[in-house]
């Protein structure tokens, strides 16, 4: 079984950072893409960032030159940076790897931006 767990979360002032982690356990041959996704009150889940296992990266473009997503894949973790945070990134943030070909998500951490 594939566990995905996210933390850092928080509440954090307009124009600040904050970093999110991802960690993957379980029974793994190969993880392929991992990414980040979230979720706003009212709105529908969206993709901010991801990045595939050969480190091709893609990113939404509301966080273009703010956000920054790594993998280390020997420990099966995918970060997400985040700076320059605005009121609009305030969301449930969701991790999501493809794992041995079939996609699992994380339960979420909420990101609160806010003065």
């Amino acid at each position: 079984q594939v566990q995905v767990v996210e933390s850092g979360g928080g509440l954090v002032q307009p124009g600040g950072s904050l970093r999110l982690s991802c960690a993957i356990s379980g029974s793994m041959f190969s993880i392929s893409n991992m990414g980040w996704y979230r979720q706003a009150p009212g709105k529908e889940r969206e993709s901010v960032a991801t990045i595939r296992s050969y480190g091709a990266t893609t990113y939404a473009d509301s966080v273009k030159g703010r956000f920054i997503i790594s993998r280390t894949n020997g420990r099966n973790m995918v970060d997400l940076q985040m700076n320059s945070l605005k009121p609009d990134d305030t969301a449930v943030y969701y991790c999501n790897a493809v794992v041995n070909g079939r996609p699992y998500w994380g339960k979420g951490t909420l990101v609160t931006v806010s003065s």
